[in-house]
């Protein structure tokens, strides 16, 4: 499953810096299932320590972790809807992935220059939000102008993403995003080919320095202005220090939280970012474990038993049987699968069965 986040930011606020420490924690390519992969993209590990212990449950020769996709896009500039910088590029390689993640600079430094003059988080989150808004209102009132003439020959279809980016439409131009829209599933699915950017789902980066000033720290009206911003919003929010996270990239795991207690960084941030990346593509990790391998697999929230297993195999959707089902920890705490059926912990499920986040599953097909 080749989910994608793209990150994205105004000039100057830390997205490159960000984007090499992830590349740091990427996935060896034998466990990932395409030979090319463009230098833009992060193919990165989803951190998961209940991958590590069911491994050492079964005494596993190889660990496959789930994966998250995260495309550095070129940077955004004040009028990029309008063709601005690299505003079409931006644009063009935003409408490819499926969520945002936006890099907010939390940090004074003069050494680094900011395209405004000066830091302020939640107008610089503005400019970004705005340009996405401008771009999607010039799609919809273009796709909408070309349905009104062919909707004329009776296709319901047409006529439910008409009235679908009718309902849309106010909104952007209230400059609000197209995903604050309350719409019906099958109007949902008429508009989602058109890949509007404000549609996709969205997580704010708050990128912090080491050793400079930051806008939390600070706790005067920039900061103030954001938090407002945050709660009003319902928005989902990190925070990272990426040049830190930059740097113990590169050192061993054992020294690792020493660096970070000398550097006053306690947190993992990338860490979280991927997380926090997994979550908004509403995903979870189901897990099949053996002497061989123990491996996460990767399905939407709300996948029934057949649909995960075609991660696996398409077999095991089309030819489902029936699954063997446990969570994690309760397998841990029986020592065996044997005991766990014995414990009644293991249960058969059907068909309709919904997959839980954690889960240890064993497919049967015909």
């Amino acid at each position: 499953m080749g989910l994608s986040i793209g990150i994205v930011g105004l000039p100057n606020v830390g997205k490159s810096t960000l984007f090499n420490a992830l590349t740091k924690k990427g996935v060896p390519a034998e466990n990932y299932p395409f030979c090319t992969i463009d230098p833009s993209v992060g193919v990165v590990a989803v951190p998961d320590v209940r991958l590590d212990r069911l491994s050492e449950f079964s005494h596993t020769q190889k660990i496959v972790p789930a994966i998250v996709e995260f495309v550095d896009i070129a940077g955004l500039v004040k009028g990029a809807s309008q063709g601005e910088g690299l505003g079409n590029q931006f644009l063009t390689h935003i409408r490819e992935v499926d969520a945002i993640a936006q890099v907010v600079r939390m940090f004074d430094d003069e050494d680094v220059h900011h395209v405004a003059g000066e830091v302020d988080p939640a107008r610089d989150i503005e400019v970004i939000n705005l340009e996405l808004v401008l771009a999607d209102l010039d799609t919809v009132e273009k796709r909408i102008a070309r349905l009104e003439r062919d909707v004329k020959g009776g296709d319901k279809d047409l006529a439910i993403e008409l009235e679908a980016l009718k309902k849309v439409l106010p909104t952007l131009h209230a400059g609000k995003a197209a995903r604050t829209v309350s719409l019906g599933e099958k109007e949902s699915l008429a508009i989602r080919s058109m890949h509007l950017l404000t549609m996709k789902p969205l997580l704010y980066i708050l990128n912090r320095k080491s050793g400079a000033v930051n806008v939390d720290a600070e706790k005067g009206d920039r900061w103030h202005a954001l938090q407002d911003f945050l709660a009003s919003s319902g928005a989902q929010w990190v925070t990272v220090d990426a040049g830190v996270e930059q740097e113990l990239s590169d050192v061993h795991d054992d020294e690792r939280a020493e660096f970070r207690r000398e550097l006053g960084v306690q947190d993992n941030g990338i860490d979280a970012l991927i997380r926090a990346g997994y979550e908004l593509l509403n995903l979870i990790s189901f897990f099949t474990t053996g002497e061989v391998e123990t491996r996460a697999w990767t399905i939407h929230r709300g996948d029934t038993a057949p649909i995960a297993g075609a991660a696996i195999h398409t077999d095991f959707r089309d030819k489902f049987i029936r699954a063997n089902v446990i969570q994690w920890d309760k397998l841990l705490e029986a020592g065996s699968f044997a005991k766990a059926r014995e414990q009644g912990q293991l249960r058969s499920e059907g068909k309709e069965y919904v997959v839980e986040d954690g889960d240890v599953m064993e497919f049967f097909h015909s």
